[in-house]
């Protein structure tokens, strides 16, 4: 599990451990990633923490070996490390848009490769899932790059899908909404900074706005998915993105 330290990873690796499974926290904040583990581990779970940058084809190597040094196996990678920033469109730069594509897309790029070769070496399948958005569904202003790299997220899904079938690996992916993690606390912020909202929460408050279900969603409205994506329910189902959204976006 990339991007595990806080938020919608930590919760679903929490979810996931609670499951009876094996759970790798990873991600680049190491005392983050150590932490989440710590907490599994208190429940009385076997888990692991591993400080892992998705960009680097090298760290996600060594991440998978540790993986199957210590539980012997791969079955199951989420591919849920992400960044944003906000950024009118005509004022986003070069170095904001590498930054994200590199994390959000070039990482799940990496990771997926990697972790299929574990796999079929294995020779008895697995399943990688995506941490898309709904930002990948259709674009919103000041956020232009995180909305490409998500859409690369979903192509990413479907391409692989396709080719690692033949594996018995199937692909897949989940798209939030607005959830309340740390990542909007940054982005609050940031909207702020660009005039676009006033006071801290209005951000959230008003993307928020038109969600069915009359609320944002908690970390834990997402692990439901999230575990039912790595259970063998749902081992006839590969190339999809399914939304998660409080009803959002209708497609």
């Amino acid at each position: 599990m990339t991007g595990a330290g806080r938020g919608m990873g930590k919760a679903i690796g929490l979810r996931l451990a609670r499951e009876e499974a094996n759970v790798v926290f990873a991600d680049i904040n190491e005392a983050e990633a150590e932490q989440a583990a710590l907490e599994a581990r208190k429940l009385g779970l076997r888990s692991l923490g591993v400080s892992a940058d998705v960009g680097q084809r090298q760290q996600v190597q060594d991440l998978i070996s540790r993986t199957v040094s210590e539980y012997g196996r791969l079955d199951v990678i989420f591919n849920n490390a992400g960044i944003n920033k906000i950024a009118p469109f005509l004022q986003t730069t070069e170095e904001t848009w590498n930054q994200i594509m590199r994390v959000n897309a070039l990482g799940v790029l990496i990771c997926i490769q990697e972790a299929a070769k574990q796999m079929i070496l294995q020779g008895s399948g697995g399943k990688i899932i995506n941490t898309a958005s709904i930002a990948g569904r259709q674009g919103y202003p000041n956020i232009a790059p995180y909305c490409a790299s998500k859409f690369a997220v979903i192509s990413l899904t479907q391409s692989a899908a396709r080719e690692l079938a033949q594996h018995k690996i199937t692909v897949n992916g989940f798209a939030p909404g607005v959830v309340e993690t740390p990542l909007w606390e940054q982005l609050d912020r940031e909207h702020i900074e660009i005039g676009e909202t006033s006071k801290p929460g209005e951000a959230m408050k008003n993307f928020a706005a038109g969600i069915l279900l009359g609320r944002v969603a908690t970390p834990d409205d997402i692990t439901g998915l999230a575990s039912f994506l790595a259970s063998s329910d749902s081992d006839y189902i590969t190339g999809q993105t399914i939304v998660v959204d409080g009803g959002m976006v209708l497609l």
